[in-house]
């Protein structure tokens, strides 16, 4: 039985401030390249849509199943062989703007088995903070 079935989901939304335009943040978001800088161990790309993202040795095929250029970013995990889940597990990623300060802020939206939010917020936060320092904001 897939573990998506034994388990309930879990809707993690979070934003951060990030001091950096939208064409600066948003290779570090939707490229194997950009990612392996800050989000995992390693990323791979498979194919143009499939990434092997690599935590602890292992890998977790997503595919990118939408993306807006200098906008947001979306992957949705597979199974073992590469195949699309009922309620998958993905992360959306966002670049926002506020019109009243002109600063641009990064959506994050984790959607997976993890419940503690107070832990998710810690991974994040660090994830976020490494990211900031390579886009300088």
């Amino acid at each position: 039985m897939p573990l998506s079935a034994t388990r309930s989901k879990h809707r993690f939304v979070h934003e951060y401030l990030i001091n950096a335009s939208p064409k600066i943040l948003y290779p570090y978001l939707a490229s194997a390249s950009g990612l392996r800088q800050w989000f995992c161990q390693d990323v791979l790309t498979v194919d143009h849509h499939t990434f092997n993202f690599v935590w602890d040795n292992q890998p977790h095929f997503a595919e990118l199943t939408s993306q807006r250029t200098n906008r947001s970013a979306r992957f949705v995990f597979l199974d073992a062989n590469r195949r699309h889940l009922p309620d998958a597990n993905y992360l959306d990623f966002t670049i926002e703007s506020s019109e009243l300060t002109q600063e641009y802020f990064l959506r994050v939206v984790d959607y997976s088995e993890e419940t503690d939010d107070i832990e998710l917020r810690e991974m994040w936060d660090s994830m976020v903070l490494k990211l900031r320092e390579l886009v300088g904001g």
